[in-house]
């Protein structure tokens, strides 16, 4: 066989593949030709860059484009609306097709909406405080043992830290994750532990001077928080965005652009 032969082997293959994913979507899209994703308003870095899903920056963003291809559409039939997060968790008909908010799958959320496989396995991070960093709190377990931490008693984070970290003294359990955000402020405590995008967020806009120092990978969690595209309750495209994601994920695909994104544009060094 030609190696021309093979090239237009591997295109017909190609397109075949896309075309069957069409076949998947076509008739369930609220309009027809176009797949409507929503995000926030405003979305926020690192999930879409500058607010503007449209070019494709920033994680969801890129992954968005990325189902949509696998699902056989191309940028120009993809359409971008807002919602507020609440608005779009809520049982009945919606405005999109599919909507990418950084939703936790949960099986209370489940009985409301729809849910995908998930496309994100959340890595843990360490949110240290202003003094601790000044103090020379670094990436690295033995570093982060000899700071004093705190921890929502109720999640998965008290488990992680005394198994990862195993802290010199004993952490300061709290009620939730707002109690340990104002410790962290009074200067109760050096760190604690969220899953990476809450930690962003607070570093940004709760804890004054507050630093993400570090994430632990999601696989050396037992339960990772785990994102979904969400869809209507019922929704027939649900089979078709499953497909996409796991030809994703089984490419390597996703995993590349959880480096470009989370990763390499936020800095955040991963804690060995």
């Amino acid at each position: 066989m030609t190696r021309l032969t093979l090239t237009a082997l591997a295109l017909a293959l190609t397109a075949g593949a896309a075309a069957a994913q069409n076949d998947c979507a076509a008739g369930n899209t609220l309009e027809a030709g176009t797949l409507t994703i929503a995000t926030g308003n405003p979305a926020f870095y690192p999930w879409v860059i500058d607010d503007a899903p449209e070019s494709g920056e920033g994680f969801e963003a890129a992954v968005a484009y990325a189902v949509a291809e696998a699902m056989g559409y191309a940028p120009d039939q993809v359409a971008w609306v807002r919602t507020s997060f609440d608005e779009a968790i809520q049982p009945g008909a919606k405005n999109f097709d599919m909507n990418m908010q950084q939703y936790s799958i949960t099986p209370e959320r489940e009985q409301m909406v729809d849910f995908s496989l998930p496309y994100y396995s959340s890595a843990m991070a360490v949110l240290a405080t202003g003094a601790a960093v000044e103090g020379g709190a670094e990436p690295s377990v033995a570093s982060l043992r000899g700071l004093k931490w705190g921890a929502d008693a109720n999640t998965t984070a008290l488990p992680i830290l005394t198994e990862l970290i195993a802290p010199e003294s004993d952490p300061l359990l709290y009620g939730d994750n707002a109690d340990v955000s104002a410790a962290m402020q009074a200067g109760q405590i050096d760190a604690a532990l969220f899953d990476l995008p809450t930690a962003l967020y607070l570093a940004a806009v709760v804890v004054d001077g507050g630093a993400v120092i570090g994430q632990f990978p999601a696989d050396r969690s037992e339960s990772p928080d785990q994102f979904g595209v969400l869809m209507e309750e019922g929704s027939p495209l649900k089979a078709c965005v499953d497909a996409a994601i796991s030809e994703l994920t089984e490419s390597g695909r996703l995993a590349e652009i959880e480096a470009e994104w989370l990763q390499e544009a936020t800095g955040v060094p991963v804690i060995e």
